[in-house]
């Protein structure tokens, strides 16, 4: 799969910048810093690590992004997991907090939507937590509703789902 270059509707820097959106793989260096960078801040807010399921892995993300500026530095990533019935999960969707408010939240999530689509899938889940106020805010301004826990986090108490059909 190609992506064409992106530019965000909002330019993180006072010039206009642009950046980039391509498949790699989920255990690149570049991927692997943006995961960890993510699980830093998200033990963080709740002391420690409190994911339930299975944690994904090269073997079960059917394909995985990473955002990155012109010269190359890794901005963000997510990745799409194959659930029940075809549907993709969004796993890993992270992006650096300079780089938030600069639309590569949002061109990621269109990345991870159209590959989705690639996939045949009918629609998007997703599993945030209850203390990620940004990223809740930020999948129900995308479109996303509000759903029964499903999978692994039915019964898990920090864990909030969305959908959104395709």
């Amino acid at each position: 799969m190609t992506t064409p270059e992106v530019s965000p509707s909002t330019p993180a820097a006072p010039s206009e910048s642009t950046f980039s959106i391509d498949v790699e793989h989920f255990d690149s260096p570049d991927a692997q810093r943006l995961r960890a960078a993510q699980r830093l801040e998200i033990d963080r807010a709740y002391g420690g690590d409190t994911e339930p399921g299975e944690k994904p892995t090269a073997e079960s993300i059917a394909v995985f992004f990473v955002a990155r500026d012109e010269a190359g530095t890794p901005l963000g990533c997510g990745g799409l997991r194959v659930v029940d019935d075809g549907i993709t999960e969004i796993k890993r969707m992270y992006v650096r907090p300079e780089s938030r408010g600069s639309g590569v939240s949002a061109a990621l999530l269109r990345r991870l939507e159209e590959a989705a689509l690639d996939l045949g899938s009918p629609a998007l889940v997703l599993e945030t937590g209850t203390e990620q106020k940004r990223a809740i805010g930020f999948y129900e301004r995308e479109g996303f509703s509000r759903i029964a826990n499903f999978g692994p986090y039915v019964g898990a108490p920090l864990s909030i789902c969305y959908s959104k059909v395709l």
